[in-house]
């Protein structure tokens, strides 16, 4: 938009004028909101001399943890797996390439909106063998009414500023030129909250019994911040200097 004011001769100011004086506020919001979302990463691994006797490990333990995952139903909303790779380790002494062991690893990551399954899942997972759990990381959706209602406030917020701006001169607020986000020619999202607060727990053993499982954690979600800013530029009635 052009940053300039018509004047009643035709001519444009990037002032306003002394019966059409601009003004230009800053509104923001700030908001702390329940979380909508729970992601946890899970690694399983898989160690033996034989590359098929690892091989067989690893997709035995990672089904196990896709089955355990799945039976949650409705709780997961995605399961999805990320990287695999089956690793030899050669010998260190000796002369050519002669293999010690060979190294599996599979990455799956879960995201959970049920977070009163989401303490007893993880600690199941953990239960498992040779498998490690990260997280919980606790975020909005994309499109999660929060980041409305942060952007709806900030406008609300920018109006009321203009309007105790212009209480202030004895004048009021005539129209609105302008409404931007800040940094819209460049603009980034809006943040879904802090630095993730993360749980990590690591279980070499084998699985355990229902009865034999451990306690499931206790996680409290952590409370997301959403924030909203907005530049405005308004036109006010004369002032009463």
């Amino acid at each position: 938009m052009d940053d300039t004011t018509p004047t009643p001769s035709g001519t444009t100011t990037p002032f306003g004028t002394p019966d059409a004086p601009r003004l230009a506020v800053k509104g923001e919001a700030h908001l702390e909101v329940d979380p909508e979302i729970a992601r946890i990463g899970i690694t399983v691994s898989a160690r033996g001399s034989d590359r098929r006797d690892a091989l067989n490990d690893l997709t035995r333990r990672n089904a196990a943890v896709l089955d355990l995952i799945k039976s949650y139903g409705e709780a997961v909303e995605k399961l999805e797996t990320g990287a695999f790779s089956i690793t030899p380790e050669l010998t260190k002494r000796g002369k050519g390439e002669r293999v010690r062991t060979y190294h599996g690893r599979v990455t799956v990551t879960a995201e959970l909106t049920d977070f009163t399954a989401l303490g007893e899942l993880t600690t199941r997972i953990a239960d498992l063998e040779l498998t490690r759990v990260d997280g919980p990381w606790w975020s909005l959706r994309p499109d999660s009414p929060a980041h409305r209602q942060a952007r709806q406030q900030a406008v609300r917020e920018a109006v009321q500023r203009g309007r105790e701006y212009a209480e202030a001169l004895g004048a009021g607020l005539a129209a609105l030129v302008e409404l931007a986000d800040i940094g819209a020619e460049n603009a980034a999202p809006y943040g879904y909250g802090g630095a993730p607060t993360a749980m990590r727990s690591v279980a070499y053993g084998g699985a355990a019994d229902m009865a034999q499982e451990a306690a499931p954690l206790d996680l409290e979600p952590q409370r997301q911040r959403v924030y909203a800013q907005v530049n405005a530029r308004f036109t006010m009635t004369p002032p009463q200097l």
